[in-house]
């Protein structure tokens, strides 16, 4: 029952256009990962909560192999039109995120995503998805989780502690490597930061690199 009832809820919000999420822009943490000082070599992304496919797109144009998933139609409707006026061809999946084998989505990604999604999850669905992307994770993988730390009058339970993130994360095999707070673009000129404390988290699977 909570399950359709958080797939219900985003629905209505993209159909409502409430989405205050929506950026244009890719966070500049993703950026410096994939254009910094010492970038990531392309290889296959996950974008989870991919949302209208803005990072899947961003990362699409650099060369990475990307597949998004999202569980909301108009959301997918949207990236796909993004992504052809791009000229890439991102993967876009509709689909529950904690159950990604069902989606036939494999392993080998070096690098996941997720712009505020896991935050949202029903409790008893956050390890379900702790599973599901370390099934889909290469090892050595960088995993880029964003998150509020608290989202006041959000029509459903959303947050991210740091002790959160250490705990559901270490248990299966991941590290943080960091854990900042985190405005990105348009969220930031909105005042997101001082309302929901919108937090980002750099993470990173034992074992080298596949």
């Amino acid at each position: 029952m909570e399950g359709r009832w958080y797939g219900l809820v985003y629905r209505t919000v993209y159909r409502l256009g409430l989405t205050v999420w929506e950026r244009d822009q890719p966070p500049s943490e993703l950026v410096d990962l994939v254009e910094g000082a010492s970038p990531l070599p392309p290889g296959r992304a996950l974008d989870l909560g991919c949302g209208t496919g803005t990072d899947s797109v961003y990362l699409a144009a650099r060369g990475w192999e990307v597949t998004g998933v999202d569980m909301v139609p108009r959301a997918l409707e949207a990236a796909a039109r993004r992504a052809a006026r791009a000229g890439v061809t991102p993967r876009f999946v509709l689909g529950d995120v904690t159950r990604l084998a069902d989606h036939g989505i494999g392993g080998g990604h070096t690098l996941v995503l997720d712009f505020g999604c896991f935050h949202t999850l029903p409790d008893d669905r956050r390890d379900a998805y702790v599973r599901a992307i370390g099934a889909a994770a290469a090892p050595g993988a960088t995993l880029l989780l964003f998150g509020f730390r608290r989202a006041p009058r959000f029509p459903m339970r959303a947050g991210v502690s740091g002790a959160e993130v250490r705990d559901r994360f270490g248990r299966a095999g991941w590290e943080v490597v960091s854990a900042d707070q985190a405005l990105s673009g348009a969220l930031a000129e909105r005042g997101a930061g001082q309302l929901f404390d919108l937090r980002g988290f750099r993470l990173c699977r034992a074992g080298p690199p596949s």
